[in-house]
């Protein structure tokens, strides 16, 4: 068997001779007459066509050839015969090899087993193949590989070009639904002078030309309220966020969020929302309630589980977080790392987190959070150590995050002194924001989607490295 050095050493042998017949080995424009799938499925016989794709198969049968191209829409085979490609066109073809990109040109015919056929004419290289294709990956060892070399994972693995064609039809079908409700789409800007919508690290940077320090957003939040101020009463945002944080099967640093505000609306409203969004594009690549989990289903049929947020670590730990006596000295007990300094609250959400999200399987509204852990939100009228907020929680992720917009300029001013003693980046106050509202913002429901995590959902997989493209990954050795 040959060894790669040897391989990329015979391809770039059967480069040179192209090029020494006068042979552009990476073409320019080919005109088809259809795609693949198209010619299959309206197939006729002594159809004169011509398709582009590339090489995945070359089988030599005594003096018949066949060779099998594919585009993105299919694959089809076609019969090389020396007389009718003629001697240029058959040296030609002894130069091919698998991963080479090609133009067939022919007329159709279907063979002795009724397969649909070209019986090329024309051979036309567009783009010599010098490394080899992958014959297949497997086993947990190419898992980062297929990660790094994601147009490897797309060519060769047909169920991961599935998953970002249906995350593409996701997403689509999210902005159809939420401009056919009337909301606007806007764009808000990436990079602030201030980090603010969320609690995160963020990335920093330099304008030169300003002289200003700018910091990569971490959330468009704060931006999207400024505009329900100037008047826009339904806008959202699919927007990349980036958070200078470490990597997890649920987090990369680089991310996609839908955020959606509504004016007049509070966070019972973000609820009704999020159930009829989440349904719609189920039903729209699914055609039912039911998507694949693991190696079974959830079931996303109506009504949804409602819990507040102690009546979940109630359940699920065991304990009532209120009653208990010393919460850190019990979040120990659990293997938990506790930091004396840091509020109960923060110590029950990281219990939360570790044994009540993973398992929330069947969608689950988490409602009523500790107000300390949502500083833009409202808090109830009449408990005022709880928020309007809540987190939706399916397949033992959280997917979405929604509030009752706190609208007060005094005390979002005063929210933000105490957040800033925690706020190890920056230590300041977005006075603009504080400002903004203090010309009005109406009472409003924000809800943010993690389009990751949702495609995650649908794909049925468990690392967001399955539906990122192309996730940051540590450098090469």
């Amino acid at each position: 068997m040959e060894g790669a050095k040897e391989i990329v050493d015979n391809r770039m042998k059967k480069l040179k001779a192209l090029r020494d017949k006068g042979i552009n080995p990476y073409g320019g424009k080919y005109v088809n007459s259809s795609n693949i799938n198209e010619l299959i499925q309206n197939f006729e016989e002594e159809k004169e066509v011509s398709v582009a794709g590339r090489i995945m198969a070359i089988r030599t049968h005594g003096k018949s050839n066949f060779i099998d191209i594919r585009d993105s829409t299919g694959k089809i085979q076609g019969y090389i015969n020396r007389d009718a490609v003629g001697e240029e066109g058959y040296v030609l073809f002894e130069n091919l090899d698998i991963g080479d990109i090609i133009g067939l040109k022919g007329k159709t015919f279907r063979t002795k087993t009724k397969e649909p056929t070209i019986n090329v004419s024309e051979i036309t290289v567009l783009s010599k193949s010098i490394r080899p294709l992958p014959e297949k990956w497997h086993g947990l060892k190419d898992i980062e590989l297929r990660y790094r070399q994601r147009y490897l994972d797309l060519l060769v693995n047909k169920e991961v070009k599935e998953i970002f064609e249906l995350r593409s039809r996701m997403i689509s079908r999210i902005r159809t639904f939420l401009d056919e409700k009337g909301f606007l789409e806007v764009e808000t800007p990436m990079m602030q002078p201030l980090p603010g919508g969320a609690t995160a690290r963020p990335f920093k940077t330099h304008h030169e030309a300003l002289g200003i320090d700018l910091y990569l957003r971490i959330a468009p939040e704060l931006y999207l309220k400024r505009l329900l101020v100037g008047g826009f009463e339904k806008v959202y945002e699919i927007n990349r966020n980036f958070r200078n944080e470490g990597t997890s099967p649920r987090h990369n640093p680089e991310f996609t969020m839908l955020e959606v505000y509504k004016a007049f609306a509070n966070y019972e409203d973000m609820m009704e929302l999020t159930q009829e969004l989440i349904l719609d594009v189920a039903d729209h690549l699914f055609g039912k309630c039911k998507v694949p989990y693991r190696d079974g289903e959830v079931d996303l049929s109506l009504p949804w589980t409602k819990l507040t947020f102690r009546e979940a670590v109630t359940k699920y730990v065991g304990v009532d977080y209120r009653e208990e006596k010393d919460i850190k000295q019990f979040a120990k007990g659990l293997g938990l790392e506790v930091e004396e300094a840091r509020p109960e609250e923060e110590v029950v959400k990281k219990i939360f987190e570790k044994f009540v999200e993973p398992k929330l399987i069947k969608p689950t509204f988490i409602i009523d959070y500790p107000a300390s852990l949502c500083p833009l939100s409202k808090r109830k009228p009449d408990v005022q150590d709880l928020a309007e907020r809540f987190e939706l929680f399916i397949g033992g992720h959280e997917l979405a995050n929604a509030y009752s917009e706190l609208n007060d300029p005094v005390e979002q001013r005063a929210r933000f002194e105490e957040q800033v003693e925690d706020d190890v980046e920056t230590k300041a106050i977005d006075e603009d924001f504080v400002r903004t509202l203090e010309y009005g913002m109406p009472p409003a429901g924000g809800l943010g989607i993690g389009i990751d995590r949702l495609a995650m959902l649908f794909a049925n997989c468990d690392s967001i490295k399955d539906v990122i493209l192309f996730p940051q990954l540590k450098p090469e050795k």
